[in-house]
């Protein structure tokens, strides 16, 4: 399972996504994230789409790790393509199928959705791809910086959200594991009525939950010994910068925003 989930790991690499400065790339996948929305003809799919997948290669990282990765997530586009096959009824009827019929509204907006929804977990994905937990933590104190005016706890704050990302595959790892261990005691957690299934899954959550909150503690006591008083005082090894990369970025993102604006009712 952690081989095959890309959710917080990070793939160390010289391409020009690696380089970019953390800050400009959670900009970009922030105001992806809403865009996306605002596609609705074929040519701004299409302009997102290349955004995207232009990204991906970019990065250098291969191909089948990336759409190995996002295996868990193709369940969730299926069932979100298959949901709206059977709910909409806008347009004219293509066909049936044992007894529901397949409007032609409900194939463009099942196939508009699942669409948005892959560009999403792929754009995103890529930021983890690309970026060191520590970038992150220092790309969103920076950004967060102007809080710290009313007291509120930026550097706790990304501290926190980096260090959940950074332990999404650890968690995956340690379920993958404790799975196996169950299964070789007899465990089934694939077959039989739903009841016994979901009981099935307790006896994997409970050393789940205590194997998270000892590495919770473990990395408490570690942070505790080595000094840690929160972000006060801090400084910092790498100084966060723009380069002349990060400016053509945006300048490349504004274009695809532009293009897809202009598209919109084409």
């Amino acid at each position: 399972m952690n081989n095959v989930l890309i959710i917080g790991q990070y793939v160390p690499g010289e391409s020009l996504v690696h380089r970019l400065d953390p800050r400009t790339k959670i900009t970009v996948i922030f105001f992806f994230v809403f865009i996306v929305f605002l596609a609705n003809s074929v040519l701004s799919y299409s302009a997102l789409t290349a955004f995207a997948l232009a990204s991906m290669f970019t990065t250098r990282i291969p191909i089948r790790f990336i759409l190995k990765g996002l295996m868990p997530v193709w369940f969730l586009i299926i069932f979100t393509f298959i949901l709206h096959l059977i709910v909409t009824n806008e347009g004219t009827v293509l066909f049936d199928i044992f007894g529901f019929s397949i409007y032609s509204g409900a194939l463009i907006q099942g196939f508009a959705i699942s669409l948005r929804f892959f560009l999403l977990i792929l754009v995103t994905s890529l930021l983890t791809l690309t970026t060191t937990p520590i970038e992150i933590t220092d790309a969103i104190e920076d950004m967060l910086h102007p809080l710290k005016r009313i007291r509120f706890p930026v550097h706790e704050l990304a501290l926190m959200m980096s260090i959940s990302l950074r332990f999404i595959p650890t968690l995956m790892q340690e379920t993958e594991k404790i799975s196996k261990a169950q299964a070789s005691r007899g465990v089934d957690f694939r077959t039989g009525p739903l009841k016994e299934r979901i009981k099935a899954v307790v006896p994997l959550l409970v050393p789940l939950f205590v194997s998270a909150f000892k590495r919770a503690e473990e990395l408490a006591m570690a942070m505790e010994a080595r000094g840690y008083q929160g972000g006060e005082g801090r400084t910092k090894l790498r100084e966060l910068k723009l380069e002349k990369r990060d400016f053509l970025i945006f300048i490349v993102f504004i274009l695809v925003t532009g293009v897809l604006l202009f598209t919109r009712h084409y």
